[in-house]
């Protein structure tokens, strides 16, 4: 079972002036999919908060993935991404243009998304869009492998082509 932590990035959310429904969703979507929600909070749409409490999770070295979700578009406050790049160890650019080359398909819009994922320690983050329907849609894109990264994280030394 994958231990999973959801970061809800929102000003309003977190100020308790709109219910969080994208972490609520995400959380929903991954017990169906045998993952443990082990951990979630919400902050505002500020980098340094943001940055700090991925941190923390990622070097407790207790989850698997940590998902973020909102603040990865082009306005002024979303800042998840920048966020999320100033603490990874290493970039994986695979996930991000995935998620962007199938969001295409249902919106042109998708095109703006600036979401990234990575690897802090032994944990894979991925940052989502904050509308719950496109946050979902994007972990469905990439779900297959999420798995199989965390495994190589962990210590698999298997050939990459002989599992698939």
């Amino acid at each position: 079972m994958l231990d999973v932590a959801i970061l809800t990035v929102s000003d309003r959310s977190s100020r308790g002036e709109r219910d969080d429904r994208g972490g609520p969703a995400l959380a929903a979507w991954l017990k169906v999919h045998g993952a443990g929600i082990a951990k979630t909070a919400t902050v505002p749409d500020e980098e340094e908060l943001i940055s700090a409490q991925l941190i923390e999770w990622a070097d407790q070295g207790h989850f698997h993935l940590i998902l973020t979700t909102g603040g990865t578009g082009v306005s002024p406050r979303d800042v998840t991404p920048d966020a999320t790049t100033a603490i990874l160890d290493r970039v994986i650019p695979g996930f991000g243009e995935v998620m962007r080359l199938r969001g295409l398909e249902k919106t042109p819009r998708a095109i703006i998304s600036r979401a990234v994922a990575g690897i802090r320690g032994d944990s894979l983050i991925v940052n989502l869009p904050g509308s719950p329907k496109a946050a979902l849609e994007n972990l469905e894109t990439i779900w297959d492998a999420v798995p199989h990264t965390i495994e190589k994280l962990r210590g698999d030394t298997r050939d990459c082509g002989t599992d698939v």
